[in-house]
């Protein structure tokens, strides 16, 4: 490892003058923006640290070529390294997850999300349509026919978690194109315990019968039985299509198995490779065979030309995530969110659904009399980077907000274990409890602006770069 950051930091130290070189600016952002994360205490759930190989593969000429299409099908020529990129990512992604299919362009998640939606559409209305029609492609549709068929995907429904109960925006949300594509309706969870009524949501699903019924969450601190999501979308005709972004690396790391293993229950999963996974942005989905053809079409159809060198960084990614090394971590991350749960509640701090048993813990911080945002700005102020997020059945909306989500999956990168977390969970209590509500003009409470007493962001930033220092990022890489 010190070979490797001294290899490192030469190359970086070379890579930031010849960028220095061109514009200054971006060299000195890129610096400060390693410092920054070396000094603060990374509690984004959907934010982690990528290895130095991962984020030296995204650095290299893959970046130059347009390779439109799929391995050995591209509409354009030269592509024999892409085709290679893509196909190693996808090897390790199948290998790793245990899936038929693999599917490595995506850009992102919510272009994963996409891909999937309009897959199932082309698989469920398109196919049927044209073969009534009488039509082998839908260049052999009239207009009269395409007439038929945008009608046809139009009136097509989802069905997702709410946002506030810990849903994703991409889960039919109104402000989102998922819920502009189609006849969207959400479930929640039990207003007492905060967990998924599966009976409600069968129930829901009986009456809504949705072609495509959606698990997976971005803030719900549980874990899901996808065998029952199973059983309810078979039972409505549904197809069952889950977003595992947040937990892909608690899946990966066999932390997650059974029936808390979404593949070999849903049609297609989709999911990010930073997060959890610890690499790249960007996104994959898995599927069936059966599905296989129809999410190929994903460039052109959604996406626009496949991204070279981030399908190389999701392979390297991958490539780790098939180690003994990374199981340990996953489990840590989940080892380590309960403690800082545990430790949390102990301190009065109120937990949506009591706990985790996951990554995720979402505090409710209406209790200590302020909003999620004056929350998650009083940490900043702290050196503690979390983000505001809804509670279920949220007064405040979801721009305050009236929760604060954390997570572990960055701290354990840098190897904080169950002491470190209690005494972060300490620190995120104490500063909750000295923050106040700012005035406004008008001599109201606000909603945004916080007031920490003289002292307390000084004295936790000196207490979190202890913990930090004891736990360094990328040891003995030198800029």
């Amino acid at each position: 490892m010190a070979d490797l950051a001294a290899t490192a930091s030469s190359v970086y130290r070379q890579a930031l003058s010849v960028i220095e070189s061109v514009e200054p600016r971006i060299a000195q952002a890129t610096r400060q923006e390693l410092a920054d994360q070396r000094a603060s205490l990374k509690l984004i759930a959907s934010e982690n640290y990528a290895s130095l190989p991962v984020l030296m593969t995204m650095g290299t000429w893959l970046s130059d070529k347009y390779a439109e299409g799929t391995v050995g099908k591209r509409f354009y020529a030269g592509c024999r390294n892409i085709d290679t990129v893509e196909a190693v990512a996808a090897e390790h992604a199948r290998e790793l997850f245990g899936a038929e299919y693999a599917y490595a362009q995506p850009h992102s998640g919510i272009d994963a999300n996409l891909v999937a939606y309009w897959a199932i559409l082309a698989k469920n209305i398109e196919s049927p349509t044209l073969e009534r029609l009488g039509a082998k492609t839908v260049n052999d549709l009239s207009e009269a026919d395409w007439e038929e068929l945008r009608a046809e995907f139009g009136r097509q429904r989802v069905m997702g978690m709410s946002l506030d109960a810990g849903g994703h925006l991409t889960h039919g949300f109104r402000h989102n194109i998922s819920g502009k594509m189609f006849q969207q309706h959400s479930y929640g969870t039990d207003p007492e315990t905060g967990l998924i009524d599966y009976d409600a949501l069968r129930a829901t699903a009986r009456e809504f019968k949705p072609l495509i019924l959606v698990a997976g969450y971005s803030a719900y601190p549980r874990r899901v039985n996808f065998a029952k999501m199973r059983e309810i979308a078979d039972e409505v005709g549904a197809t069952l299509f889950v977003d595992m972004a947040h937990f892909a690396g608690l899946v990966a790391g066999k932390v997650f198995t059974g029936e808390e293993n979404p593949v070999g229950y849903a049609d297609i999963v989709a999911t990010t490779t930073h997060k959890s996974l610890r690499g790249p942005r960007g996104g994959l989905l898995l599927s069936t065979e059966e599905y296989a053809p129809f999410i190929d079409r994903g460039c052109p159809m959604v996406l626009g030309g496949p991204l070279g060198h981030v399908m190389a960084a999701k392979a390297v990614a991958l490539a780790e995530a098939r180690t003994p090394a990374f199981a340990t971590y996953a489990q840590a991350v989940a080892d380590n969110a309960q403690t800082l749960a545990e430790a949390l509640a102990a301190r009065g701090v109120t937990l949506v659904t009591g706990g985790t048993d996951n990554h995720i813990v979402l505090l409710d911080v209406s209790g200590f009399g302020v909003t999620g945002r004056q929350a998650e700005t009083a940490l900043l102020e702290a050196g503690i980077v979390t983000n505001r997020n809804s509670v279920p059945r949220d007064p405040n909306g979801a721009w305050y907000t009236s929760g604060v989500r954390i997570g572990t999956p960055a701290l354990t990168s840098r190897g904080f274990g169950a002491d470190e977390f209690v005494q972060v969970a300490g620190l995120i209590a104490d500063v909750l409890a000295a923050a106040e509500p700012a005035t406004t003009k008008a001599g109201t409470p606000s909603k945004a602006n916080v007031l920490l007493p003289a002292g307390i962001a000084e004295r936790t930033r000196a207490a979190a770069a202890e913990l930090l220092d004891a736990n360094p990022l990328y040891p003995g890489l030198e800029l």
